[in-house]
C-alpha cells in the first residue's frame, strides 16, 4: 500500500513495504511495483468551487432524529465541513465511535457509507469518546495529509492541511449538540 506523510521538515515522505523516499513539498513520487511515479500536489481550498466538485471532497450531516417516530423526521442538523470532515476521519473518531451500538443497513456503524443511527441511551458515552480524543489532539500541531490520489491521465495526489484548533472548536460544537440531544431525548443519525 502506498502513502505519503509529512515530515519534521516539511518534506513528504511516501513509503510502501519496498522503498521510501524524501520529497519536496512540490512533487511527490510514489512507488509502487519497483517504479517511481512523479505525482502533482494539489492542495484542497475550500473556496474554489472546481475542488468542491471533486469526489474526494467530502462532507457530512448529523442531524437529531427520534428511531420510535412513524414517519422519518429530523428536528436539527450539525453540518461537518470539508476540513472538520477529513479531520473527523484523520484524527480516528470513526474507530473509537463504533464501539459505540450504531445500528446502520451494512452492519458496520460509521464505516457503512450509509446513514448510521446511534440511540439516545449511547449518547453519553459519546460525549466521553469525543473528550478523550481532544486531550490527544495536539492544538499547536497543523497538519498536511493525504485525502487519495490518482495515477491517469496524470499522477496528483490530493492533500488538505489540518487546522487543529478549528477542529478542536468543531468538537466542542459536537458535544454541545449530542449533550443538548442527549437531555431532549433525540437520537443521532449520521450522513457521512
Amino acid at each position: 500500500m502506498n502513502t505519503a506523510k509529512k515530515s519534521s521538515k516539511d518534506s513528504y515522505v511516501a513509503t510502501n513495504s519496498i522503498k521510501q523516499k524524501t520529497l519536496s513539498a512540490d512533487k511527490w513520487f510514489f512507488v509502487s511495483n519497483m517504479t517511481v511515479m512523479n505525482v502533482h500536489r494539489i492542495l484542497i481550498d475550500d473556496d474554489n468551487p472546481l475542488h468542491r466538485e471533486l469526489s474526494i471532497y467530502r462532507t457530512g450531516t448529523i442531524n437529531r432524529v427520534r428511531l420510535q417516530d412513524v414517519s422519518y423526521k429530523a428536528y436539527s442538523s450539525l453540518e461537518i465541513d470539508a476540513h472538520n470532515y477529513a479531520a473527523f476521519f484523520y484524527y480516528g473518531l470513526p474507530e473509537l465511535l463504533n464501539s459505540l451500538p450504531f445500528i446502520s443497513e451494512s452492519g458496520n456503524g460509521l464505516d457503512s457509507w450509509d446513514e448510521a443511527f446511534l440511540h439516545n441511551s449511547a449518547l453519553e458515552r459519546m460525549i466521553i469518546i469525543i473528550e478523550e480524543r481532544m486531550v490527544a489532539i495536539d492544538a499547536k500541531q497543523h497538519e498536511t495529509i493525504l485525502l487519495g490520489w490518482h495515477d491517469q491521465p496524470v499522477g496528483v495526489a490530493y492533500v488538505r492541511e489540518i487546522d487543529p484548533t478549528g477542529f478542536l472548536e468543531f468538537l466542542e460544537t459536537l458535544k454541545a449538540f449530542v449533550a443538548e440531544s442527549t437531555e431532549e431525548g433525540y437520537d443521532l443519525e449520521f450522513l457521512l
